[in-house]
């Protein structure tokens, strides 16, 4: 007998709960009528964690899809722009060690890798400014867009920074109003099972047992289904990436005016790094660190030493990391997303773009009945093994590279046994052509493409040895699109206005939709 899959019950708020349901809930509208539900079944007791800020450009075509506003986004929200992130200190953590990870890709990527034509001919500029406008942007303050332009287009690629606390608020109003989803808000005391070992139910103790025929499992480092119910290992990557505590203090700016910076700053410390992070009203600021290279009292110390006099009398908050994922992410007809699944350093704001691909795969593959589900879970499982593992190989990277030695923390991270092997071999392979389009990099959604190693290891003086006779074919396109990149990048420069007076522009006239 069939057994249809027709009702999704999402056990779990947050980012992670609303942002899935939400991709399903749109994804699956047009079948409301024939019975399928989307559930999410929330404890009105827990808070959500509520710091994770950073996001990838992703985020705007999740938000169109399922028919978010930006206008409302970012009314709500209290939202700013990312163009991308800053890193200070290290390569060398000298006061002036600084490059930039932008989100656009080089001038003509498609046609030319740029960056063996700067290697051969370095110059004076780095190989940001050499190949893209945004570091000029960011450096400049500017927004990414002006206030005339369509919502989600933008004169340069940008993702959001966000009010965590805000977000999953207007995602669930968004999501319960426009696009059917039920909420309860109930607290799980138990998991049912049927007797071949599937979940049937989720016991709650204000609303009984909710049944449903596919489970997503939001419930943050718990896991309670996947881990707890299904007894689903935990693969610790503490190995590999050191940082295992954050530390989170929330500063107001110096007055209303002040600039909000378009992109992530992450300035490298003693034993981990700071991460600051610009919102409308307030700076996100955070320290992420290897506890076993560094008191909780001394990493404090250097927050408030980074932060300064603003940082008297405002609390920090405590935040452990367990770096890793689970064994399988979907087992039976239960899948995890979110913290369930995992949850590594949040150096490159991977957290809720992993949230919007696996929601995504989960919608568009949603099986049609149980007897298909773990064909579809073979492939979401191998998908999803796939994007934690580069996730793991490019953080790692910004710490391979480091030429610091001046703690332990930074000598005990270029240990070739904590290096992933794919990631040694791939250095090596570097050392002689740089990253380019075929690099193993071979999947339709890469959550960090070659234009994003190229940006890392040219930013923190990684060299390539490079015969400048081979480029000869492609010098007139490289030299082209170079000269493209510097008009382009004065245009920007003179034409896109200051950051705050984009999003001030935006909260009271909005963006004009199309």
């Amino acid at each position: 007998m069939v057994r249809p899959i027709k009702n999704i019950v999402i056990v779990g708020g947050g980012t992670a709960g609303w942002l899935t349901a939400g991709v399903i809930a749109a994804k699956h509208k047009a079948r409301a009528g024939t019975g399928f539900t989307v559930t999410l079944v929330e404890s009105p007791n827990t808070p959500i964690i509520g710091v994770g800020e950073g996001t990838w450009p992703t985020l705007r075509t999740t938000l169109a899809t399922i028919g978010v506003s930006e206008t409302d986004f970012f009314r709500e929200c209290d939202a700013a722009f990312k163009q991308g992130a800053k890193f200070a200190r290290w390569t060398t953590g000298a006061a002036d060690d600084a490059y930039y990870h932008p989100l656009m890709l080089p001038q003509g990527f498609s046609q030319v890798n740029l960056a063996a034509h700067w290697l051969a001919n370095p110059g004076e500029q780095s190989f940001c400014d050499a190949v893209t406008p945004q570091g000029r942007i960011c450096d400049a303050g500017l927004g990414p867009k002006t206030i005339t332009a369509a919502p989600y287009q933008g004169a340069a690629n940008y993702a959001y920074h966000l009010d965590a606390g805000k977000f999953a608020p207007f995602l669930q109003r968004h999501c319960c109003g426009k696009l059917g989803v039920r909420h309860i808000l109930a607290d799980v005391r138990g998991v049912a099972m049927t007797d071949d070992g599937d979940i049937r139910g989720v016991v709650t103790e204000q609303a009984g047992e909710i049944q449903g025929d596919l489970f997503i499992d939001c419930t943050g480092f718990r896991a309670l289904l996947l881990g707890e119910a299904l007894g689903v290992p935990f693969k610790d990557c503490g190995d590999v990436l050191f940082c295992d505590t954050a530390l989170a203090i929330q500063v107001p700016h110096e007055h209303e005016n002040a600039p909000i910076a378009s992109h992530t700053i992450s300035t490298a410390q003693s034993a981990g790094w700071i991460w600051d992070i610009g919102l409308p009203t307030r700076r996100g600021t955070g320290h992420v660190y290897s506890s076993r290279h560094i008191s909780d009292e001394d990493a404090e110390r250097e927050l408030r030493a980074y932060i300064g006099p603003a940082a008297r009398d405002l609390p920090a908050r405590k935040i452990p990391i367990r770096s890793g994922h689970r064994e399988t992410f979907w087992k039976r007809n239960c899948v995890a997303v979110g913290l369930a699944a995992g949850f590594l350093e949040p150096l490159e704001a991977s957290a809720i773009v992993l949230i919007e691909l696996s929601a995504k795969i989960i919608a568009s593959q949603m099986p049609a009945c149980r007897e298909v589900m773990d064909v579809v879970a073979a492939r979401f499982n191998a998908t999803t093994h796939y994007r934690w593992g580069r996730i793991i190989d490019f953080l790692k990277l910004h710490y391979v590279l480091s030429k610091r030695s001046d703690t332990a923390f930074w000598r005990d991270n270029r240990d070739p046994a904590t290096v992933p092997e794919r990631l040694a071999d791939l250095l090596r392979l570097w050392r002689h052509q740089p990253p380019w389009l075929h690099d193993e990099f071979d999947r339709v959604e890469e959550v960090f493409p070659t234009a994003s190693y190229q940006y890392v290891l040219y930013g923190m003086g990684f060299r390539t040895e490079i015969e400048p006779e081979a480029l000869a074919d492609e010098r007139v396109l490289a030299e082209r699109a170079m000269r493209e990149n510097a008009v382009q990048t004065e245009r920007l420069s003179a034409s896109l206005p200051r950051h705050r007076d984009l999003i001030r522009k935006i909260v009271e006239h909005g963006l004009q939709p199309v």
